[in-house]
C-alpha cells in the first residue's frame, strides 16, 4: 500500500454542492476517494503529453457539413497514426467521430490541436494513454483499479 499525504484545498461552495449531490446520487460517502480518483484521472488524461508512444481515442463532436470534408483532409495528414474511425450521426446536424490513434505523442498532440481548430467543431475530447515503458503511474493505476 501507499504511503498516504494528507493536504487542504480551496473549491467554490457551488462546486462542493455539486459534489455532494453528485455523491449522494452515487451512494459514495468519501470525499477523499473522489479526489484521488479525480487526481489520478487527471493525470491519465495528461500524462502522455510528455511521453513518445501513446495510444487511445479522440471523440469529436462537430456539426454536420463543411466540417466533414476538412476532418477527411486533416485525417489524411495522419494516416501513420489513425488505426481506424467510426462516425456517429447524433441527428440531423451533428455528428461524433471516434479516431483511434496510436503513434508518436507529438502528432497526436498537432493533430487534436488542428481538429479543434475547425470552425464547427463543438467537442474534441481526447483519452489518449502512455506507453512508455517508464510509465510507472500509469501501470500502479491500473493495477490499483484491478485489486
Amino acid at each position: 500500500m501507499m504511503e498516504k499525504t494528507k493536504f487542504g484545498i480551496y473549491i467554490p461552495r457551488d462546486l462542493l454542492v455539486k459534489l455532494d449531490e453528485c455523491m449522494r446520487s452515487l451512494n459514495i460517502n468519501n470525499r477523499s476517494k473522489i479526489v484521488q480518483e479525480a487526481l489520478q484521472l487527471f493525470l491519465l488524461e495528461h500524462g502522455w503529453k510528455t511521453d513518445h508512444k501513446v495510444k487511445g481515442i479522440i471523440g469529436v463532436v462537430y456539426r454536420h457539413g463543411k466540417c466533414d470534408i476538412v476532418l477527411t483532409e486533416i485525417q489524411h495528414e495522419y494516416l501513420e497514426i489513425i488505426i481506424s474511425t467510426i462516425h456517429i450521426h447524433l441527428d440531423r446536424e451533428r455528428c461524433m467521430l471516434a479516431i483511434i490513434v496510436d503513434g508518436d505523442g507529438d502528432r497526436i498532440r498537432n493533430l487534436i490541436s488542428e481538429i479543434m481548430n475547425i470552425k464547427g467543431v463543438k467537442i474534441v475530447r481526447p483519452l489518449i494513454l502512455s506507453l512508455a515503458t517508464n510509465n510507472t503511474f500509469y501501470k500502479n493505476f491500473i493495477e490499483e483499479k484491478s485489486k
